[in-house]
């Protein structure tokens, strides 16, 4: 469910937990075309039947596509009204806990860890935690900040 908030109580969110997302599924054709934006054709993300024989049972999403899919599921989670313009200001720490398993379904909880006052706006430490379903370990743990502007 999303938080809606106006811009002037963003301060006032520090140490709130937004939920989390709804489940998604992470599928081949995403890899693919992960894989040819990036240039990164790695076996075990684009051949399925060679990755069956591989470390992880199958094909698995690259990190860096489960990372970049925080940006949807970030917009799922808070939504501030009153501003501007809002900005990916980037990471402080990412780790990929456990590989994601093509056609496995992912969802982020997200938790404010801090909001300081910048030229023109707020910005926003953000602990992101992408889990998969079923999984005993996350994908993904991540501090995401983001720059809202008034």
């Amino acid at each position: 469910m999303t938080t809606t908030v106006a811009y002037a109580d963003l301060p006032g969110l520090v140490g709130r937990d937004l939920g989390y997302t709804q489940w998604r599924e992470v599928t081949q054709d995403q890899v693919n075309t992960f894989a040819d934006a990036t240039d990164d054709h790695q076996w075990i993300h684009v051949d399925p039947e060679r990755a069956k024989t591989g470390p992880f049972g199958g094909a698995v999403a690259h990190g860096f596509l489960t990372l970049s899919l925080t940006i949807p599921m970030w917009t799922e989670l808070l939504d501030v009204e009153g501003v501007t313009t809002k900005v990916n200001y980037g990471l402080d720490k990412v780790r990929f806990v456990s590989p994601v398993k093509v056609g496995s379904r992912i969802r982020m909880n997200a938790v404010i860890a801090d909001i300081t006052e910048v030229a023109g706006g707020y910005q926003i430490a953000v602990d992101q935690t992408i889990e998969i379903e079923g999984g005993t370990k996350p994908a993904v743990v991540a501090r995401g900040l983001s720059r809202f502007y008034a």
